[in-house]
C-alpha cells in the first residue's frame, strides 16, 4: 500500500526571500547542446548542463547510438559520431517524459540508415507525434506507429529524402528543429515558414540563415549547417528561474538575485509579462555564449496586477503560463488566459489541471476549450494540490502554497525531478 504522505509534499507560509540562485542549465538548450555535440564529430564539451531527467533520456537515446560521454570537473564530454556514423540501436530508444528528446530524434533518426523505435513513459505515450510525423514524411521518412500516430514510433530507413519548403500550420518549436536536423543531412536546402515566432535556439545555436519577411520567418537548413564540436555553456533556465522570480515578487521585502539567466528573445516574454503586471525586475551582467544571451537578474518585492495576455506572445510564454497565473490570482484583478490549446498537450491537460487546483481554493474559476479564467478571493488556507504528475503544475502550487495562511501540499511532489531535482533545496537556501 503506497504511503500517501511520502508522495505529498507540505509548503509552509514564508514571510520574505533573500540570497542568490545560480540554476540548471537551460533544457531547452541542454537537449540541443546534447544533440549537436553527438552529431559533430570529435570532442565537445558541455558547461552547466541541466540535471534533470528530461535531458538524461537525450543524453540515454544517444548512448545506445554509441556516443560515449563522461563527467569531467562538472562538465559533460562527448565523443561526437559524426555524419551518418552512428550504430545501429540493439534496444528502444526510451525517451521517457521528455517530447523534446522524441520529436528531435524523430526527425535526426529519419535520416540516419537503420531502423529504430522511439518509445517514452505513459504521459509521453499520449502526446501528439501526428505534428512531426506529417512533415517528415513529405521529406521521404518511413515511420510505423499506432492509429493515434503516438508512441512508440518505428522510423525506418528512408529511400530517399528531400528538403520541403514548410509553413508550420501549429507553433512548435519542437517539430521545427525535427524539420531542420534533417533538413541538416540534406545538401539541399530545406525551408521551414514561421508566422509565429517559436524558441529558436536550434537556428541560433547552428547558425543557420532566417530571412523575415511580410511579417513571417523562413529558416534555412542544409549540409553545410551540419554542427562541428565545440565547447558549450548552457545559461540557467529561465523557466526554472520563472518560480522564484514571482515568489519573490510576491513576498514582502524581499530581494533575490539569478545568475546567468537566458535571456534568449524567444524566452523573455515572462518577464516583459511581469513587468507590466508591475515587477520589478533588473537585468546586468549580460553576455554570450554559442549566440544564446544571458544575464543576472535582480527581482525585488512588488505590488502586482493582471493584464491582458496577447495572442502574440502565447508561444514564448507556454511553458510559463502555471506560474503566471499564480503571480496573477494572488496579485490583484482576474487571470484570463486564451488561445493556448497548446497546454492541453503538454505533461498534462494544463488547462484542466489549473482550473482543478484553483477550484480547491474556492475561486470563480471558468473553463475554456484553448483556456481558463480564475477570479475571487480564497476560500481554502490549507488544500492538498494535485501535480497531475507534471513538473511545472507541481513548482506552481507550491509557491502558491507558500503564501497561504496555512501553507498547502502538492500530491506526487517527485514530477518535479524531471527538470529541477533540486527545487526544494533552492527553496529553503532562500526561506532559511
Amino acid at each position: 500500500m503506497v504511503n500517501e504522505k511520502i508522495m505529498t509534499q507540505e509548503f509552509n507560509k514564508i514571510e520574505k526571500v533573500k540570497g542568490e540562485l545560480s540554476l540548471p542549465g537551460d533544457k531547452s538548450i541542454s537537449h540541443r547542446a546534447v544533440i549537436f555535440s553527438c552529431m559533430a564529430k570529435g570532442t565537445s564539451k558541455i558547461e552547466n548542463l541541466s540535471n534533470g531527467e528530461d535531458v538524461r533520456s537525450t543524453l540515454k537515446c544517444f548512448g545506445e547510438l554509441g556516443v560515449k560521454s563522461k563527467w569531467e570537473n562538472k562538465k559533460l564530454i562527448i565523443e561526437g559520431k559524426g555524419f551518418k556514423n552512428f550504430n545501429a540501436p540493439l534496444n528502444n530508444l526510451d525517451a521517457g517524459n521528455s517530447g523534446t528528446t522524441a520529436r528531435l530524434l524523430a526527425g535526426f533518426l529519419s535520416a540516419q540508415p537503420f531502423e529504430s523505435t522511439l518509445i517514452g513513459d505513459e504521459s509521453l505515450s499520449q502526446r501528439p507525434m501526428k505534428r512531426v510525423i506529417e512533415p517528415l514524411s513529405l521529406m521521404g521518412a518511413k515511420f510505423s506507429t499506432s492509429s493515434k500516430q503516438t508512441l512508440p514510433l518505428t522510423i525506418h530507413p528512408a529511400e530517399k529524402l528531400s528538403p520541403i519548403i514548410y509553413d508550420m500550420p501549429v507553433a512548435s518549436a519542437q517539430v521545427k528543429s525535427a524539420l531542420l536536423l534533417t533538413g541538416l543531412h540534406l545538401e539541399d536546402e530545406t525551408c521551414i515558414i514561421e508566422s509565429e515566432q517559436t524558441r529558436n535556439h536550434t537556428e541560433v545555436m547552428l547558425g543557420l540563415r532566417v530571412e523575415e519577411k511580410k511579417g513571417k520567418r523562413f529558416i534555412f537548413s542544409s549540409r553545410k549547417n551540419y554542427p562541428s564540436a565545440q565547447n558549450y555553456f548552457v545559461p540557467s533556465d529561465i523557466s526554472s528561474a520563472a518560480f522564484f522570480t514571482v515568489l519573490t515578487l510576491l513576498a514582502k521585502n524581499s530581494e533575490v538575485i539569478l545568475r546567468h539567466v537566458s535571456l534568449n528573445e524567444t524566452r523573455t516574454g515572462i518577464i516583459s509579462v511581469l513587468k507590466a503586471m508591475g515587477a520589478i525586475i533588473e537585468i546586468i551582467n549580460q553576455q554570450t555564449s554559442n549566440n544564446e544571451l544571458y544575464g543576472d537578474l535582480i527581482v525585488r518585492s512588488s505590488e502586482l496586477h493582471s493584464i491582458e495576455i496577447y495572442k502574440e506572445i502565447i508561444p514564448n510564454i507556454i511553458d510559463e503560463i502555471p506560474i503566471l497565473s499564480v503571480a496573477s490570482v494572488l496579485g490583484s484583478g482576474k487571470f484570463e488566459i486564451r488561445n493556448a490549446s497548446e497546454l492541453r498537450v503538454k505533461e498534462s491537460d494544463r488547462i484542466s489541471a489549473l482550473v482543478h487546483n484553483y477550484k480547491l481554493l474556492g475561486l470563480d474559476v471558468e473553463e475554456f476549450p484553448d483556456g481558463f479564467s480564475a477570479s475571487g478571493t480564497i476560500q481554502n488556507e490549507n488544500p492538498i494540490f494535485e501535480s497531475f504528475h507534471d513538473h511545472r503544475i507541481a513548482m506552481a502550487f507550491a509557491i502558491l502554497s507558500m503564501f497561504l495562511q496555512n501553507g498547502g501540499s502538492i500530491s506526487n511532489f517527485d514530477c518535479v525531478k524531471i527538470s529541477n531535482p533540486q527545487f526544494l533545496e533552492q527553496v529553503e537556501s532562500l526561506t532559511k
